[in-house]
């Protein structure tokens, strides 16, 4: 299967997920941009022809939309064969992990680095307190992986490419990796992964 179209841009973690996740299956896919910071994913245009939802990733194949990266995500594992568990008690972790990733560990680590990281914006209690749920999910992943390679089974799965996808940006958010070790070396770990790419390097930051 070929000819995906991934609506995203550069800096977007949850539209990494979703091209790592085309890399490592070694889908035949191109990006086409979306101009985030100047508005076009609120544009009644963007939500009337792209994503009601307003929102990045999209991905075109054959005519159809698929939106929502832990979704699409499932749909290609099953499309390709590839990093969806080996039976019915992986299948099950992987999305309770995907869900946990949805929940508590992407949306307060993207919302803090947007605030910090990509705004500048000072420090105040709002930060305090994305920062602290963010320390707090990543103790939860840190535990977890203290005796596994993996988050789910003994092979990478689309588990990794959630959760992953915001912890390969520079952008600061007070929160450094070093103090998480095991974090550390699971990142390594899929960065060995053939097909395994920056994010800077599978999606632009600007037009052209």
């Amino acid at each position: 299967m070929g000819g995906y179209i991934l609506h995203c841009f550069g800096q977007s973690g949850n539209a990494y997920k979703v091209a790592l996740m085309l890399n490592l299956c070694g889908c035949e896919w191109r990006p086409r941009f979306v101009d985030f910071f100047n508005g076009e994913t609120r544009s009644p245009e963007f939500r009337d022809t792209c994503n009601e939802m307003g929102e990045v990733p999209v991905l075109e194949h054959d005519g159809q939309r698929f939106t929502q990266s832990g979704a699409i995500l499932v749909m290609l594992a099953e499309r390709h064969g590839r990093f969806g568990g080996r039976d019915t008690a992986e299948r099950y972790d992987i999305l309770r992990w995907i869900l946990f990733d949805n929940h508590k560990f992407t949306s307060y680590l993207a919302t803090l680095r947007f605030m910090v990281g990509l705004r500048k914006m000072p420090e105040s209690p709002v930060t305090e307190f994305l920062r602290n749920r963010t320390l707090a999910a990543f103790d939860i992943v840190e535990k977890h992986l203290a005796r596994r390679s993996f988050i789910v089974g003994d092979t990478p799965t689309i588990a990794d490419i959630s959760i992953v996808g915001y912890l390969y940006y520079p952008e600061e958010t007070g929160i450094g990796r070093s103090a998480f070790p095991n974090i550390e070396a699971w990142t390594r770990r899929i960065a060995a992964l053939p097909g395994w790419a920056h994010p800077y390097d599978l999606m632009p930051r600007e037009p052209g």
